[in-house]
């Protein structure tokens, strides 16, 4: 994440959030539009494309439950996008949810994951198990399943991840080998 005036500004309107400050959605959302977006296209790529929610929409979403909450403590630039995707992750396994319980009577089927498509996946029963294991990781270590979110559905780089979470970039790079491990292993039973 660069130094350039723009990011300045967005962690100026961030630590001002933070201080207390209302949230000037006029100056912030035109700052991290472009961020947002590639965020959502990124958590979308695999989607149908008959999905409700388009990567615009999605953005727009998460943007609402992001600066419409009560709790606006974002520790940096980093976190911001963390707590955005988020917040798409968990739209998108509500319609996940909406729709499996529509189409398959709420039965869920035991799925198994390649972890490199694990947040590209398109099947609400594939999502809603990636769910349910991320849940179980964050159960046992929240950390680790930070880690998870920060990489997998913010899509930042170890460095930014490890400084969004006060970690050594080896400190996380070791956890996070070891939540893949977990989630494998966890997808992979039955």
């Amino acid at each position: 994440m660069s130094s350039d005036p723009a990011s300045r500004e967005v962690s100026r309107i961030l630590r001002e959030a933070r201080d207390g400050a209302r949230v000037d959605d006029a100056a912030l959302l035109p700052l991290v539009y472009d961020h947002l977006r590639a965020i959502a296209a990124r958590q979308m790529e695999d989607e149908r494309p008959d999905h409700l929610l388009q990567p615009t929409g999605l953005v727009h979403e998460a943007y609402l439950r992001l600066v419409g909450g009560e709790s606006l403590a974002w520790s940096s630039k980093a976190h911001f996008y963390a707590a955005a995707a988020e917040a798409m992750r968990r739209i998108l396994i509500d319609h996940a949810r909406a729709r499996d319980s529509q189409k398959r009577g709420g039965k869920r089927l035991r799925v198994v994951l390649d972890l490199v498509d694990l947040a590209t996946r398109h099947d609400p029963a594939e999502i809603l198990a990636v769910d349910e294991a991320l849940s179980r990781l964050e159960k046992q270590d929240a950390r680790m399943a930070s880690i998870v979110k920060l990489r997998f559905f913010a899509g930042l780089s170890e460095e930014e991840a490890a400084q969004a979470l006060g970690v050594s970039p080896r400190t996380l790079r070791r956890e996070w080998t070891m939540a893949r491990s977990f989630l494998h292993r966890e997808l992979s039973k039955g």
